[in-house]
């Protein structure tokens, strides 16, 4: 169908914005309205990576700005008891990244967040996403590098995963827990200096 539009903003509406291209104008269901807020009066010209979605009560276009976050929603919309409403509102309050490392470490208070999706729709997403994330985004859980850090979290290393386990015990989100700890460049041998200095961030 339509892969991409090139065009420019002609309006934003609740939830859609409305791409002209050639004179064309396209109604497209975006999640993030807020990064189309201030493109209404500007003519610069923009990429949005659509997919269509046909119902038979009709057919909606959907968009993104970025690629990554169009193919993590098409998986998202293969996940029992998720729909194009459900999997827009996931997306509009995280980046696909975020959703990847909320999946594989089954941050589900994450991903109850977005609007309307309760805890036995987010333990789904998990479970039958967790090990789909390489045909995602073309990576395997295990490789994901968070942001800021060219190490990522792993079984390997002991005392970040104690440290990232400890942390989860003290009520901590796994995906916010992960994301300190991997933000930390000394190399600690003892956890309990992982913990201080992950929490020393997070208050």
């Amino acid at each position: 169908m339509i892969g991409f539009i090139r065009g420019r903003v002609a309006a934003v509406e609740e939830g859609e914005i409305i791409l002209e291209n050639n004179g064309i104008g396209y109604r497209i269901s975006v999640s993030d309205i807020s990064g189309f807020q201030n493109m209404g009066d500007s003519q610069e010209e923009i990429t949005v990576h659509t997919e269509m979605i046909v119902r038979e009560d009709g057919m909606t276009l959907c968009g993104f700005r970025r690629k990554s976050d169009l193919m993590i929603f098409k998986r998202l919309l293969t996940v029992n008891g998720v729909g194009t409403k459900a999997a827009l509102a996931i997306l509009g309050i995280m980046k696909s990244e975020d959703l990847s490392r909320a999946i594989v470490f089954e941050d589900i208070d994450a991903i109850t967040r977005a609007p309307g999706i309760g805890k036995k729709t987010a333990q789904r997403i998990v479970l039958e996403l967790k090990d789909k994330l390489g045909d995602i985004s073309g990576i395997e859980p295990e490789d994901i590098v968070f942001a800021g850090n060219t190490k990522p979290v792993s079984a390997g290393e002991d005392a970040r995963t104690e440290a990232l386990e400890a942390l989860i015990a003290l009520g901590y989100g796994k995906s916010e827990a992960a994301f300190v700890i991997s933000q930390i460049k000394e190399d600690f041998e003892d956890s309990q200096d992982y913990i201080k200095t992950a929490l020393k961030r997070m208050l």
